[in-house]
């Protein structure tokens, strides 16, 4: 897929270039990173998250970023996993380190990323995590592996683009 469109023919290779033929008519961003995230469903938990920590000025306005985004099956499992009953009971510090270990300074699309495991260097830079192309998985500070979900790469905002990840992924805290 790119965007909203599914590639229904790839790799018409030209002269000059490759065409991916796609079923819908591809447009340029008009939403910013948040309100991109607030207009996924997946995601609301993650706006709340962003809202909470005071991080949706600055995903809104500045970047560009790359946002490695879990979803709200990601966030329910961390909270089970850590023992949080609910995200509220996060401290704010602590949810703005993990939220800004998922975002990236400048805009990366999964083609610009190497076939093997690639250490990334998040906004919250007191940890890397690596990044893997290959096999699609993202691995912490902790050795935690989150899976990139491939449908839903690339998603574009003014301000960035999202990748969409399957598990919250975090630094030594």
């Amino acid at each position: 897929m790119v965007n909203n469109a599914n590639v229904i023919i790839p790799n018409l290779h030209t002269f000059n270039g490759i065409i991916h033929v796609v079923d819908a008519v591809l447009l340029p961003p008009t939403q910013n990173l948040v309100q991109v995230a607030h207009s996924i469903p997946a995601f609301s938990i993650l706006v709340q998250a962003v809202i909470k920590a005071g991080l949706a000025q600055t995903l809104a306005t500045e970047g560009p970023f790359t946002v490695f985004a879990p979803t709200n099956d990601a966030f329910v499992a961390l909270l089970a996993e850590k023992g949080f009953s609910s995200l509220d009971a996060i401290p704010d510090n602590i949810l703005k380190n993990v939220l800004l270990y998922h975002v990236v300074s400048g805009r990366v699309y999964s083609s610009d990323l190497p076939a093997g495991p690639l250490s990334v260097k998040p906004l919250y830079d007191a940890f890397t995590f690596d990044v893997n192309a290959s096999t699609l998985e993202i691995t912490d500070a902790n050795g935690r592996e989150a899976g990139l979900v491939s449908s839903l790469l690339n998603v574009q905002a003014t301000n960035g683009v999202i990748h969409v990840i399957d598990k919250v992924i975090l630094p030594v805290l």
